[in-house]
């Protein structure tokens, strides 16, 4: 499911294909009697303009190759009936309901409750509360023995001290007088939340309720969240298949004493860093907030460095040995930043029942739903006490056929919420009136098909939704097509891959390496010492325990198998054998001893495996293009496909 959402998400940038029809009648080319359009074709070159990366693909012939192999394989999709396959329909099917969610939605009083939230994971509050546990379903005489406890309580807490009365009576069971710590948005259900925000430093909220009971809140401290961080590192790993290596926590407290001494972080990062990612950018890592990396050990000091320029001790994580340098300290990423982020989580917070509410208040306008529904008083009068027994049954002359109500174009009649009151039944615990039963039945039942109706209905009533499913529908089936065509069948076909790599083996070459020692330092004259001891073959050990003390590194040395691209080597490095001259480099000096060089060689076949098999379904893709363009006949109109360049220009 991860590859075909990714897979689509890239036809979707690459090759928009927008569905309905276009006002412009222009035809720009043909595939067999299947007419493309030239408003079509322009939408999605304009629409896509900034997201090519090949420049040739920015002219139009060459987008239009592209795009006519793109209408080629969907019509040879079809022509599979691969858009009848069960689980592409399965899989189409359950993208759009997702989709649909984003849509089915009250957009005035989200954007409100995503402004609130933003306000609230901006700011942390410090609180205590006091909790009196009653059953969400409780009934009304024990409720009211507990709001009167919860009342009393917040009466004492006023006269002899938050914190007394809390330790005093926390029991564990029916009593909870607990201290929160820290907290911000999303941390507490939405009602205790709205409570703690709410409610100044060093007061006592009103009494309040939540699905755990009643609450009074004691608020102690706010102070803003803890932001985001610009940070910077040097990361030593366990080199497991290089026995030779010094173990990682001897060379990070190496590192670490050079910095003491004074040498730049990142030319270390640039030298020594095990991140081949940051390591080229002086161990620069992207910003962060809490809990957005994978290991909180490395949080907790990025976070705990308190000046621009301060670095970190060594520490440990579970994927090597760092040293961090802070570079940056933010606030809150800004709202635009984390607005999308925001809406996620609050479809997922007590919050969405505020947006339901809306939501079906706007339905009811859009499909003129009266508030008034004559039929229910029938409904009333058919139930009895069977329904809390869960035993309930319609009567024998149960009026089915009548008319209930009308939604768009869909018609409810008496059996269907009928079936939906046998079907709900079990759901109602509480004994209550039978009047209030239906009209909580009713009002559930209403909600529910009014959003159903417009989810089912919204490629008609939405028009940026009928693309964006248009888009995924095609995108899906292209996918559907290319595995089952191409990947596949390049995969498993081992005979063809053998015979692509003997065909091909030129470009299956391991570039020219060498086996060295490469020594780092800051001081030129320092390392003419080394050149001197390198030359006479001492070991590594020997040449550190003369260069290096137990309080300072002076040299760090690097060893293995190097191509021209190792992050060691000076650019254009001449590969010979020997003791090198000394180079300036990543802003320190370095000298090269070539114990071998290692020629150009032929890759073998498992060596080079998978970038063959890449090439060979690259290749195969060609030459079914190709067929393609024989199967269906593609006429180009060349008086409109000049019209567009036209436009294009201007």
């Amino acid at each position: 499911m991860q590859l075909r959402y990714l897979f689509t998400l890239f036809l979707t940038l690459s090759i928009l294909n927008v569905s309905g029809q276009s006002t412009n009648k222009d035809v720009l080319f043909t595939i067999d009697n299947e007419s493309i359009y030239a408003s079509e074709f322009l939408r999605v070159y304009n629409k896509n303009l900034d997201l090519v990366q090949d420049e040739s693909q920015k002219d139009v012939d060459e987008y239009l190759k592209l795009f006519t192999n793109y209408k080629l394989k969907l019509k040879e999709a079809k022509a599979l009936g691969l858009h009848e396959k069960p689980s592409y329909l399965r899989e189409l099917a359950s993208y759009k309901k997702q989709l649909a969610k984003s849509f089915v939605t009250d957009a005035k009083v989200t954007d409100a409750l995503i402004e609130e939230a933003y306000t609230r994971v901006s700011y942390d509050v410090k609180a205590s509360h006091i909790l009196i546990k009653i059953s969400e379903n409780a009934n009304p005489e024990d409720t009211l023995v507990a709001y009167n406890k919860i009342i009393k309580l917040r009466d004492r807490t006023l006269s002899e001290g938050f914190e007394n009365v809390r330790k005093e009576v926390h029991n564990g069971q029916t009593v909870y007088g607990e201290k929160l710590g820290y907290f911000s948005g999303f941390k507490m259900v939405y009602k205790f939340e709205n409570a703690a925000f709410n409610t100044e430093v060093g007061s006592v909220s009103e009494p309040f309720r939540t699905r755990f009971g009643y609450h009074i809140v004691n608020v102690t401290d706010k102070r803003k969240s803890r932001g985001e961080r610009t940070v910077a590192h040097i990361m030593v790993v366990s080199k497991k298949n290089d026995s030779l290596a010094e173990k990682p926590e001897v060379r990070i407290n190496e590192i670490y004493k050079k910095i003491n001494q004074g040498e730049g972080f990142e030319a270390l990062a640039k030298q020594f860093s095990d991140d081949k990612n940051s390591a080229p950018k002086g161990g620069m890592l992207s910003p962060f907030s809490g809990g957005q990396l994978g290991t909180q050990e490395f949080e907790d000091v990025a976070f705990n460095l308190e000046k621009i320029g301060d670095v970190s001790k060594p520490f440990q994580t579970k994927y090597g040995w760092h040293i961090v340098k802070l570079y940056e300290k933010k606030p809150v990423p800004e709202f635009e930043v984390i607005k999308s982020e925001l809406e996620q989580k609050i479809k997922r917070d007590d919050r969405s029942k505020l947006i339901d509410e809306a939501l079906v208040k706007k339905l009811k306008a859009h499909y003129s739903i009266s508030d008034k529904q004559p039929a229910l008083d029938y409904f009333v009068s058919i139930l009895n006490d069977d329904y809390f027994k869960r035993t309930w049954k319609l009567p024998s002359d149960f009026k089915e056929d009548k008319t209930l109500i009308k939604i768009g174009k869909k018609q409810f009649f008496y059996k269907d919420f009928g079936d939906y009151l046998i079907k709900t039944q079990g759901r109602t615990v509480e004994k209550s009136s039978y009047k209030n039963v239906i009209s909580n039945k009713y009002e559930a039942f209403l909600n529910s098909n009014l959003i159903q109706y417009q989810e089912d209905n919204l490629e008609n009533e939405n028009e940026e939704f009928a693309h964006i499913v248009g888009e995924y529908r095609d995108g899906l089936l292209l996918f559907e097509l290319m595995e089952s065509t191409i990947w596949n069948a390049a995969k498993t076909d081992s005979i063809g891959i053998q015979d692509f790599y003997n065909k091909n083996k030129k470009n299956y070459i391991q570039s020219e390496r060498i086996d060295a020692v490469v020594a780092s330092s800051t001081k030129q004259k320092i390392l003419k010492k080394v050149s001197k001891l390198l030359k006479k073959d001492m070991a590594l050990d020997e040449i550190k325990s003369l260069v290096n003390s137990s309080d300072k590194v002076e040299v760090i040395f690097t060893s293995g198998l190097m191509d021209a691209e190792h992050q060691s080597l000076p650019k254009m490095f001449s590969f010979k054998k020997g003791v090198s001259k000394i180079y300036k480099h990543n802003d320190a000096f370095v000298l090269v001893k070539v114990k071998d060089v290692l020629p150009k060689e032929q890759k073998t076949f498992e060596e080079s495996k998978g970038a063959v098999i890449s090439d060979y379904q690259t290749y195969k893709e060609k030459n079914w293009i190709k067929d393609l363009s024989v199967k269906y006949k593609i006429n180009i109109n060349q008086e409109v496909l000049k019209s567009i360049k036209s436009q294009i220009k201007k």
